[in-house]
Order: structure tokens, then C-alpha cells, then sequence
């Protein structure tokens, strides 16, 4: 019984000291996964990047820091920059009544239940855009205010990106401490095993960063810098609804589509031939490059780390991506190897029987 109340007593204070660091540290836990997740995304290219630099590990990772800024920020300001412009010229539009509504087409207004509802309100608009916006005024507050709900969560993702980065150029310059770090964790939890495990982890996180988010963010950035050179209005909200049809596996296709539209109107025959020429461009890529780069480096198949990936995606967020894909992956690797124990135990006793009948 004494030996019973001292281990409980033990128990219980790890179990607080547990609780009570990772309230610590729960601001800090987001972040620091994409520090990790960008800090393998990044490993590689520091490697080589150290020994062309004859060994000088601290200025690596602060030029790869530099570089993921340069590569996350510039792209990001200027489609923000078009964004900004494009509300604040709609802003100035409505507030000297300049914006005007043109007729709703006689067929729309021929529609059951709704048409006259449509017709009302679509011809005070064209009268008085002011008792419009009065009218409507409780579901323009409701879309305000969820604009501003993913205005803010973008923020806020944008500064755990950044805080990110930093904590990755620190990573980095510290990658062997780390390494050593971890794989000592992974054979205290799994034995010799754990280092195939933890080697599987990395490869998988950065075969989703190249082959998922990284397809997706380079048709995104590309896409919106094309919009953003032909004027579409508010560019860089397309480029972001661009980056989640990518993320999700929806891909480029639709909004794709309906730019071209827009460019067919708006542009001449050269520059939308040029224009077309970019868009067919940057939407092939998905199909050059996804094939090339995701499950590189892993030894399953590609539609458990695709899955994986996607299912994780629309259960955690853009996290779920890297978590939901390693998770599957190392659930698929753990099930082989248990299927393969059970299989060569069950084989061995068989072989023996075989081996020690002089029949056979």
C-alpha cells in the first residue's frame, strides 16, 4: 500500500508538471510546428547551401531565413497592397455615388418565388444605392464582420508564419543538436525502430511541403502576379482563394476559367494570347510537379500520403496537411510491420517442420 500511495503521488506531480509546461507553452505550439515543418522543408537546401558556404552554419540559416522572408513577404504585400487599392477604390465609389447599378435583365425577373423580390430590390439599387445599403444593411453587417473573422485569422496566420520563419533560421543553425535530439527520442519511444520512424516523419513532411503546399503556393503566387499584371480587380483576394482551391486538391481550373473571361473582355488579342499562354502555363505545373515531388523520398504510396494530407487538412486546418500525412503514414508503416511479424512467426514453424522431415 505504501508503495502503491508513493507512486501515485509520483505520477500525480509528473502529471501536473506536465499540464502546467504545456500551458506554458500552448501559445507557442502552433509556431513552433511550422518552425519544424519549415525547418525540414528547408533542411536540405541548408546542407548544401553550409558547404558551399565552406561550413558556416549560422550564416546558412540566416540566409535561408532571408530567403523564406523575401519568398513569403513580397509576394504577400503586393497582392495586399491590390487588395487594399480595390476595397478603398469601392469605398470611395459609394461614398460619392459614382457607382452605379445597371438593369437587372428582364429573364431574371421572370424567376419563380424570387424574381420580384429580385426586381425590387435590384431597382432601388439603381435608384438610390444609399436605401439599398439600408435595406440590407443586417447582412452587410453579418458579411462585414465575417470578412473581418477571416481578415484577422489571416493575420494572425501570417504573424505565426513570420514568428515561424525565426524560429526555423534558429533551428537550422542548431540542426545537428536538434537531429541528435530527436532521434534520441524516437529509440527511447520505439527502440531501433524509432530512427526509421523518425526518418519517415521528415521525408513525409517534406514530400507534403513540396508536393502540396508547395505546388499550391507557387501556381498562387504565380497566378496572382499574372491577375495582378492584367488588372483584375482585387488580386490578391483571388490569389488567396487560388491558394485554398489549390490546398484542398480543387485546383486552379475554375478561377482559371472565369479570369480568362475577364481578360477576354477587358484586353486586346496580344495580350490576352499572352495572358492564356501564362494561365495554361502555371496550371500545368500541378501536373508536372505533383507527380515529381510528392512521396518522394517516402517508401509508401503516394495516395496514403495524398489522404493523409487531404483528410488532415479538413479536420485541422492547414496544419492537418503536415500532421494528418505523417500520421497516416507512420499508421500505414506500423501496420506493415505488424502484419510482417505476424507473418514470419507464423512462417518460422513451418519451415522448421519442413526442414526436420527427411521426406521432404
Amino acid at each position: 500500500m505504501d508503495r502503491a500511495v508513493e507512486a501515485f503521488i509520483r505520477i500525480a506531480l509528473i502529471a501536473v508538471l506536465v499540464a502546467w509546461c504545456f500551458e506554458i507553452v500552448r501559445p507557442f505550439l502552433v509556431p513552433f510546428l511550422w518552425a519544424v515543418i519549415i525547418t525540414i522543408g528547408l533542411y536540405p537546401g541548408y546542407l548544401r547551401l553550409t558547404h558551399q558556404l565552406q561550413g558556416r552554419r549560422v550564416l546558412a540559416a540566416v540566409i535561408m531565413t532571408l530567403l523564406s522572408f523575401l519568398l513569403l513577404l513580397v509576394p504577400a504585400i503586393l497582392l495586399s497592397a491590390s487588395l487594399v487599392g480595390e476595397i478603398h477604390h469601392i469605398i470611395n465609389l459609394l461614398m460619392h455615388e459614382s457607382f452605379k447599378i445597371p438593369p437587372l435583365p428582364e429573364a431574371v425577373t421572370q424567376w419563380p418565388l424570387i424574381g420580384d423580390d429580385l426586381d425590387r430590390i435590384w431597382t432601388d439599387g439603381t435608384e438610390n444605392i444609399k436605401s439599398l445599403l439600408t435595406e440590407l444593411q443586417p447582412e452587410i453587417s453579418v458579411a462585414v464582420h465575417w470578412t473581418l473573422g477571416v481578415a484577422g485569422g489571416a493575420g494572425i496566420g501570417l504573424i505565426h508564419i513570420i514568428i515561424a520563419i525565426l524560429i526555423a533560421g534558429f533551428l537550422l543553425a542548431n540542426a545537428e543538436a536538434g537531429q541528435r535530439a530527436s532521434e534520441l527520442f524516437a529509440r527511447r519511444i520505439a527502440s531501433e525502430r524509432g530512427l526509421e520512424f523518425a526518418t519517415l516523419a521528415g521525408a513525409t513532411i517534406r514530400s507534403v511541403t513540396r508536393g502540396i503546399l508547395g505546388v499550391a503556393l507557387i501556381q498562387s503566387l504565380l497566378a496572382g502576379l499574372g491577375w495582378l499584371a492584367i488588372g483584375v480587380p482585387a488580386a490578391g483576394l483571388w490569389a488567396l482563394v487560388a491558394l485554398l482551391l489549390c490546398i484542398v486538391q480543387i485546383g486552379l481550373l475554375p478561377i482559371t476559367i472565369a479570369m480568362l473571361v475577364y481578360a477576354f473582355f477587358h484586353l486586346g488579342t496580344l495580350a490576352f494570347i499572352a495572358f492564356l499562354v501564362w494561365s495554361l502555363f502555371v496550371y500545368s505545373l500541378e501536373h508536372i510537379l505533383k507527380p515529381i515531388l510528392l512521396g518522394r523520398g517516402v517508401d509508401v504510396p503516394m495516395a496514403v500520403v495524398f489522404v493523409g494530407a487531404i483528410g488532415g487538412f479538413l479536420s485541422a486546418g492547414i496544419i492537418g496537411l503536415f500532421v494528418g500525412a505523417v500520421i497516416l503514414v507512420l499508421g500505414y508503416k506500423l501496420f506493415l510491420v505488424w502484419l510482417h511479424d505476424h507473418f514470419d512467426r507464423s512462417a518460422k514453424p513451418a519451415s522448421s517442420s519442413t526442414e526436420s522431415d527427411p521426406a521432404s
